[in-house]
């Protein structure tokens, strides 16, 4: 295969992740609110369910449903979409910015190992309790209520996945004054990832945050199917990805 076919295929793939990302989050928040009613119940911070309520519900509810329609693993199989989002937003940013995207785009590469770390723990927890006999809720739900505390190796492993959205939104920051895309596009981009950050677990701010940032992502990915990324670009349009990070790095 060619360096240009395989170019022009990564682009395609990232074009298809700044939209499909955004686009499944939405789904999956809208997942959890069971009426309007729920999503407009916005609270200013995170109050988690007690264990003794969340454990017997999920013994009670068991594992009826296919385990591709549990949010947590939705999400989890589809964190392959955040590298070719960061890798897209590079692209759109490397010929102006070379060296802030580049180091813009390590942050999001480094968080989403952790994030999936956390929805592999979520969904395991998850699904791990909707298979458990009844007999030993009480065990169940103190020792969930241990392994779900916030601190320790849970607390590392949420704030390091927090990472993801970080450097998706530094990402976007680099984009802002390079009349590539319009301005309100990156800062649409850095306001809902900042949603997510600050309203962490809030399902209904984490989906308007999603919408922010599929609004945003649509311009950029028109960007990357422009034909042209910078007006100033002086890259031959056969030069392949991992000679551009070369290129980027050393600059």
């Amino acid at each position: 295969m060619s360096s240009s076919i395989a170019d022009r295929l990564i682009l395609k793939s990232q074009r298809g992740a700044l939209l499909a990302l955004p686009a499944l989050l939405v789904a999956v928040f809208a997942l959890h609110f069971r009426s309007a009613a729920d999503f407009f119940n916005f609270q200013w911070s995170y109050t988690p369910r007690p264990p003794a309520e969340v454990v017997p519900s999920l013994i009670a509810t068991g594992n009826h449903a296919p385990l591709l329609h549990d949010p947590h693993v939705m999400v989890y199989l589809a964190l392959p979409l955040f590298l070719l989002c960061a890798s897209g937003l590079y692209v759109l940013g490397r010929r102006a910015r070379p060296l802030a995207s580049l180091v813009a785009m390590a942050i999001p590469v480094v968080g989403v190992i952790y994030l999936g770390g956390l929805f592999g723990m979520w969904a395991a927890f998850y699904r791990g309790l909707g298979e458990l006999d009844p007999r030993f809720v009480e065990g169940a739900t103190a020792t969930f209520a241990a392994m779900s505390a916030p601190k320790g190796a849970f607390l590392l492993t949420t704030s390091l996945a927090k990472l993801a959205f970080l450097g998706i939104a530094l990402q976007a920051l680099a984009l802002v004054g390079t009349r590539l895309i319009p301005r309100w596009s990156p800062l649409l981009v850095v306001v809902g990832c900042a949603i997510f950050l600050a309203f962490w677990d809030l399902d209904n701010w984490m989906l308007i945050g999603s919408v922010l940032m599929l609004l945003g992502f649509l311009p950029m990915r028109a960007a990357l199917s422009s034909g042209h990324l910078l007006p100033a670009a002086a890259l031959p349009a056969h030069e392949g990805l991992a000679a551009t990070v070369t290129r980027a790095s050393n600059s």
